[in-house]
């Protein structure tokens, strides 16, 4: 059974977001590899069979990195159903931000300046952050009611800010997790995108 990490009483900031971020990547990078796999797999059947999902054609996604979920379960069977995937890329100008490459069995990767593995930014059309159906992003911790702690750089917030007044355009943001990093609550900052719902190898919470 996972344990529910709770936040201090009083003060939300009493147990730091840099501190919960420091236990939750432990917890996730201490899964073995089975309970990985098996994660992957159960993660893959939730958003297959998510009726929110049934209709998205332009996927963005992410490689796993740092133990996060697995979802190359899930692009192997939803490119299968046609389902086009986009990979985030570093903008080179815009710092800060992300643009989406498409991403298949041919795509060549070399890793950024975080160390993670992503298409050449020069190569390939890139798709607007607003002509994506769904977003599916990683997440460091969450809570039952949609609140997220992303890796603190803010990236993904920045490139979908345009959601909070733009919401015809606004694509599907879904963050993805292990079970085992669901807390209690988490404080809501100002620059926090919503998300519409978090999928977890468990089930699904929408915000």
């Amino acid at each position: 059974m996972t344990q529910i990490l709770p936040l201090s009483s009083g003060n939300p900031d009493t147990f730091s977001r840099n501190a919960l971020r420091k236990e939750l990547r432990s917890r996730r990078r201490n899964l073995s590899t089975a309970q990985q796999n098996l994660a992957s797999e159960r993660l893959a059947l939730n958003l297959l069979n998510d009726p929110e999902l049934f209709r998205t054609r332009h996927v963005a996604i992410y490689l796993p990195n740092d133990g996060e979920i697995d979802p190359l379960c899930y692009i192997a069977q939803g490119r299968n159903r046609g389902i086009q995937f986009y990979l985030p890329v570093l903008h080179p100008v815009h710092r800060g931000r992300l643009v989406f490459s498409p991403f298949d069995e041919d795509t060549r990767l070399t890793p950024n300046c975080f160390g993670i593995p992503e298409p050449d930014f020069k190569q390939g059309l890139k798709r607007p952050p607003w002509a994506l159906d769904a977003v599916l992003m990683p997440l460091v911790g969450f809570d039952s009611d949609g609140g997220r702690l992303g890796m603190g750089g803010g990236f993904y917030d920045r490139t979908f800010a345009f959601t909070r007044y733009a919401l015809r355009m606004a694509p599907k943001l879904i963050g993805l997790a292990h079970e085992c990093q669901r807390v209690e609550a988490l404080p809501v900052e100002a620059w926090d995108i919503p998300l519409h719902a978090i999928v977890s190898d468990q089930g699904k919470y929408r915000a």
